[in-house]
């Protein structure tokens, strides 16, 4: 199964031949203490190159070779004194891989020695030469603006960096399962599957659904201890004794056969057709299926929605997997407060997502329960006429009328423009959210995607 977690960072501290002071030695440090805290892994030129720093055009090659050998997701280049910008453009130009830049700041200049300024290091000088580098060779960067390595400016740039380039790597590497075909009626989800691969190099895998339907029969003929076993952990969170056991077992086969089938096909993200399939061959909803795959790290989106499927691997990415995602219709307006929406569905968001203190249940093979509140981010991915947008905004949980399904209320700063942004498009009605706040994150990782537009509430 897809890692949505995973980061590889390769690190090559850079500094200007001429310079020999230099603070590499702390820089490393100090990364190596981010990395471990927010569990990302580090690639270093410590003993490929001559003092572990990127110094000389001669040694990219060598420096590439062994980033790619090691599959970084990619690099840093923190400058260590002025920097060598060449050489970090021609070396970042060549992996093609997201890159981050920042160096430290300087201590304070000691005066006048020897008729020159004492100053350490020039290292927010080299910033600015790197950066203009970086763009001639038309290479997209993010950066983190000069401060003191024990900053936590640099402590949060550093994680965000990391969660875009996860955010932007699930969009790259996604692989979409289109399990069956879309409702006939919904004419919205339909996607451009050959643009979705030439732009982007997205694949988008049919499976019929006579292959989903006989890896379900086969799993309850022949795996009745992994379904009791799934059955029993679904107990422990949500209530179950209005489901009949037979229908419970085949939700569980379900949930099993169809995750064995999309790993087979190395899919990561998977749109379902939802109204028909199941309930014909087995007499359940694919309602609860859908939201206990999604809890086990493999997004499925309602109504065999392609674009919905990309952005919930792309949220996914964006919280590394600490908070799991949720895919809801945009249904009905607040009737008190005009700020606020209704996100809803009919019952496929994640059990983990329960709000406490509820009585989350399963009916119909239909999750019942509202969800936690809080600081939201909702994703849409749209596309008009080759055009493709990521629209991204930030929400908050609040007060409303109960519901059946699964649901919250949100409230925005100014519904109104929300919804005119969603409707005039090119959006629909279904949408992509998890817990936090993650705009900025994917707004940066836009940067890495390719060519696809950024799109927010102005």
């Amino acid at each position: 199964m897809y890692n949505f977690r995973k980061c590889t960072l390769g690190v090559a501290p850079t500094r200007r031949d001429m310079f020999l002071n230099n603070c590499k030695d702390a820089i490393i440090e100090r990364v190596r203490e981010l990395a471990e805290k927010y569990d990302v892994e580090l690639v270093t030129i410590e003993g490929l190159t001559e003092e572990g720093l990127l110094i000389d055009n001669g040694d990219i090659e060598k420096i590439v070779r062994h980033f790619r050998e090691n599959d970084v997701d990619a690099v840093f280049v923190p400058h260590a004194n002025f920097g060598q910008e060449e050489a970090v453009a021609k070396l970042c130009k060549a992996m093609g891989k997201p890159v981050l830049l920042w160096g430290p700041r300087d201590p304070a200049p000691l005066g006048v020695v020897d008729q020159m300024a004492d100053r350490a290091y020039d290292v927010q000088c080299g910033l600015f030469a790197t950066g203009k580098a970086l763009l001639s060779y038309g290479v997209p960067y993010t950066y983190i603006e000069n401060c003191w390595i024990d900053s936590p400016i640099l402590e949060k740039g550093f994680d965000d960096f990391i969660r875009s380039v996860c955010a932007a790597k699930a969009f790259r590497n996604a692989r979409v399962a289109q399990l069956s075909v879309r409702p006939w009626q919904f004419l919205t989800v339909r996607c451009n599957e050959s643009e979705l691969l030439e732009k982007f190099g997205i694949e988008v895998t049919p499976i019929e659904s006579s292959e989903l339907i006989a890896a379900i029969q086969g799993t309850l003929l022949g795996q009745k201890d992994d379904i009791a076993a799934k059955i029993a952990g679904w107990g422990e969170k949500v209530d179950l004794s209005a489901m009949e056991p037979g229908a419970l077992e085949k939700m569980a086969a379900a949930v099993i056969g169809i995750r064995r089938v999309a790993e087979e096909h190395g899919c990561t993200v998977m749109a379902g057709e939802c109204w028909k399939m199941l309930q014909a061959a087995f007499g359940i909803s694919a309602c609860f299926v859908w939201g206990a795959l999604t809890d086990e790290g493999m997004p499925v989106t309602c109504e065999t929605d392609v674009l919905g499927a990309i952005g919930s691997g792309v949220m996914f990415g964006a919280t590394r997997g600490e908070h799991t995602p949720f895919f809801a219709d945009i249904t009905v307006r607040h009737p008190t407060n005009d700020n606020a929406e209704l996100l809803w569905h009919c019952g496929p968001f994640p059990m983990s997502l329960a709000k406490r203190g509820g009585h989350p249940s399963v009916i119909g093979g239909k999750g019942q329960w509202e969800i936690e509140g809080g600081d939201i981010t909702i994703l849409r991915m749209g596309a008009d006429h080759g055009r493709y947008t990521m629209f991204a905004g930030e929400v908050t949980g609040t007060e409303g009328p109960k519901t059946n399904g699964n649901y919250i209320w949100v409230e925005t700063d100014n519904w109104p423009k929300w919804e005119r942004k969603l409707v005039t498009g090119p959006y629909i009605h279904h949408v992509s959210g998890a817990h936090g706040k993650y705009q900025a994150i994917i707004h940066e990782a836009l940067r890495y995607m390719g060519d696809i537009h950024a799109d927010f509430i102005e």
